[in-house]
């Protein structure tokens, strides 16, 4: 798995707490360092996906409930993150970055690329407590259907719980 995230530009200031808890989400979601992902989070972080398809959750709350969403992310998608862009804020607390998510979906060898739009918001220690994660069901949903079920298969994401 890809460890690295590649960013189009780099803040004028120094990252903020909220930026460098964006950036680490790519890195350790890319690395597939589940664990260490959910330490990012305040202990009712929540994270939330506005376009969730359905049999995903759309709202996922809590360390535990986190890790249990996220443990077969590493077996699902195999990614990097490319083209990162901050949108500088006013709130250190908030960080809103584009970026796109390049590789394959493991099960049926895919290739899997994503737009992403992600908004973040931390406590003053830097920790996440709301993730807003903007990206198209459809694209996960298609590269996770082998090609001879294509045109038969009921169609979900099942990488979360």
């Amino acid at each position: 798995m890809a460890t690295d995230i590649h960013l189009d530009s780099t803040p004028s200031a120094p990252w903020t707490q909220a930026q460098h808890a964006l950036a680490e989400h790519l890195r350790l979601t890319a690395a597939g360092q589940t664990e260490e992902w959910a330490k990012l989070f305040a202990p009712d972080g929540v994270m939330e996906f506005p376009f969730a398809p359905a049999g995903m959750a759309r709202t996922v709350q809590g360390h535990e409930a986190l890790v249990a969403h996220m443990a077969n992310f590493p077996k699902t998608f195999d990614v990097e993150f490319v083209d990162v862009v901050f949108h500088e804020t006013v709130d250190p607390l908030l960080a809103i970055a584009e970026f796109r998510s390049e590789g394959t979906a493991v099960p049926t060898g895919k290739p899997y690329r994503q737009e992403v739009v992600s908004i973040v918001h931390t406590d003053n220690e830097g920790l996440i407590t709301h993730f807003l994660d903007y990206w198209n069901p459809l694209i996960a949903i298609e590269s996770l259907t082998p090609s001879e079920d294509a045109a038969s298969a009921e169609r979900g994401v099942t990488f979360g719980g």
